[in-house]
């Protein structure tokens, strides 16, 4: 669920920038298709259903992006990347966003050359374990074997908790969260670490989730969000004001049922007017259409909808809003204003 920190930062760098010079938007529109890099599988957040179609709270805002470029929600071609491969396909130009419970990091932003464009989970890594292994702390996992992603700020993580509570573990290197679940569940494996909302989804997905414990430590801080190549600013201002756009409207009452109406002419709030484009220049800013907003929102509605429609307490991941809650309710979910 992390990003590597072992890629060569040149090389990526040098990518980047070779793809960012061509101008994305222009790229997307021209092919009339977003490519959106999403994880290999992970239910809730992006995966294929049963009749292959993507879904997940990840997906959602690769299919935001998508309405409001191209107008339509269903011009995305999602491409699955793992842990280690995720920045390569970004840097390469092979994806033009990636949306992939990706943490944002210093090393990532600065030396990979990445940009990420806002938080749209924050996260922590946490313990997964069989509840008939008694452990009811993360503390009591000395000598443990533990499925850990390579590639990923996970292992780095491991490596400090374990060091600084004087315990010990053995790894089991696993490439993708569907290669880690038979292994955990055969006994290859003592513990599951990832970030919690992995934990979650993974647990939902098993044939008996309430076998199995998330432990209550969490020992980092996981923002995650989507991200897009340093040095091509005005598809950077994309991908964040859409991304914003799905934050501002829960706040503002704008949800899947009303954007519609509401969009249709200017009302008495102004920056709903100006959100969804009856009133200012906002879109034209961005190179897009004035209702790229209202667009992007009519997909699968504001950011709450979209949480609580794949990954609330009333989806089998079962995950409360918490710290993803508005600022308003006493969360850290917050977009700028539109004006």
């Amino acid at each position: 669920m992390k990003k590597s920190v072992f890629l060569g930062a040149l090389t990526v760098a040098g990518l980047a920038a070779g793809a960012a010079a061509a101008g994305t938007l222009d790229d997307v529109q021209a092919r009339g298709k977003l490519n959106c890099g999403v994880t290999t599988g992970l239910v809730g957040f992006a995966a294929p259903d049963a009749n292959g179609e993507w879904q997940g709270f990840d997906v959602a805002v690769c299919r935001a992006v998508a309405a409001a470029v191209l107008g339509d929600a269903s011009a995305v071609e999602f491409v699955p990347t793992t842990g280690k491969t995720r920045f390569t396909a970004l840097a390469s130009g092979e994806i033009d966003m990636l949306a992939r419970n990706t943490t944002w990091t210093f090393s990532r932003d600065v030396d990979l050359k990445f940009e990420f464009v806002g938080i749209n989970y924050y996260d922590g890594q946490g313990f997964m374990v069989p509840k008939e292994l008694g452990v009811s702390s993360a503390k009591e996992l000395d000598g443990a074997t533990v499925c850990i992603q390579t590639g990923t700020t996970t292992e780095l993580n491991l490596a400090d908790f374990f060091r600084t509570n004087n315990i010990s573990y053995e790894p089991v290197p696993i490439e993708t969260n569907a290669e880690a679940q038979p292994l955990y569940l055969d006994g290859a494996c003592d513990v599951y670490t990832t970030d919690a909302s992995g934990l979650a989804a993974t647990r939902a997905a098993f044939e008996n989730p309430g076998d199995h414990v998330i432990l209550p430590e969490i020992i980092s801080k996981e923002p995650l969000g989507p991200l897009v190549r340093h040095g091509d600013n005005d598809w950077g201002d994309i991908v964040r004001w859409t991304l914003n756009a799905l934050i501002a409207a829960e706040e503002l009452g704008v949800t899947s049922a009303n954007v519609a109406e509401l969009g249709a002419s200017a009302g008495a709030n102004p920056e709903i007017n100006r959100l969804l484009g009856t009133e200012g220049t906002l879109g034209e800013m961005l190179g897009l259409d004035a209702d790229w907003a209202k667009k992007a929102i009519m997909v699968g509605g504001n950011y709450g909808e979209i949480f609580e429609g794949n990954i609330g307490e009333a989806t089998p991941i079962g995950l409360a809003r918490g710290l993803n809650a508005q600022w308003t309710d006493g969360g850290l979910l917050y977009a700028p204003p539109f004006r």
